[in-house]
């Protein structure tokens, strides 16, 4: 159970679907009740938005402030995407993905894999891929026309010299630290990108709401006085 817990935790695919019917279920809120102007499903998604606005800037805030501890977080996080490397495929592609675009491999380094059962560098692994590493930590060649997915065999076995002439022997925590700091103002500009629209929707749903408030009380006041007979 703590496995497949772990496992569910790393998984893009039910990351995705939740970020996805969360987004669903705040848009949809917005979009029938902007329709029907209906006040009770405005409220909901302006505080829907405010909330998710405030934990974007709160995890920001939280990430600069305690960077040795959102540093260690992400390591857990990697680690645990290593040790089920192979029980997700979706899992496995973003992670040969990452290690691809960064040019990296493990958490701290490309002996990391070693907590991975199946790359596991001890005499008792049975695994044929006993002390290797994936293909995606491979140095790649540009005039490769198939990829060797074995590229990686025993590269645990070697040292960091020996290893570093066939893979990728930086790990790719260090990479991704370095990568933010060359990118500060591409990931401020994403940032600013994020909340500029979802600040837009707050203030634009508060304004239909009063204007929704204000006409309820125009007609209100309408009819109590349609009985005037000075009116």
């Amino acid at each position: 159970a703590e496995a497949a817990l772990a496992c569910l935790a790393v998984d893009p695919a039910i990351l995705l679907v939740v970020v996805g019917v969360l987004t669903f279920l705040i848009t949809f809120c917005g979009c029938v009740g902007s329709l029907r102007e209906n006040i009770c499903l405005l409220q909901t998604f302006s505080v829907c938005l405010t909330i998710v606005f405030l934990l974007q800037l709160a995890a920001g805030v939280l990430g600069f402030v305690f960077s040795d501890k959102a540093r260690g977080k992400v390591s857990e996080i990697i680690n645990g995407a290593i040790v089920h490397y192979r029980d997700d495929l979706d899992l496995q592609n973003l992670i040969d993905f990452g290690q691809k675009e960064f040019s990296c491999c493990g958490g701290i380094s490309y002996k990391d894999w070693s907590q991975n059962m199946y790359f596991n560098c001890t005499a008792a692994n049975p695994s044929r891929e006993r002390c290797s590493v994936p293909f995606s930590c491979c140095l790649r060649d540009a005039q490769e026309a198939v990829i060797n997915t074995m590229c990686g065999q025993g590269m645990q076995a070697m040292s960091y010299l020996e290893a570093s002439a066939f893979i990728y022997t930086n790990g790719c925590i260090d990479t991704l630290v370095n990568w933010i700091h060359s990118n500060l103002f591409l990931l401020g500009g994403i940032a600013l990108g994020l909340a500029v629209p979802q600040l837009v929707g707050i203030l634009l749903a508060q304004i239909l709401i009063n204007q929704i408030r204000d006409q309820i009380k125009l007609q209100l006041y309408n009819q109590q006085h349609r009985a005037d007979p000075w009116y």
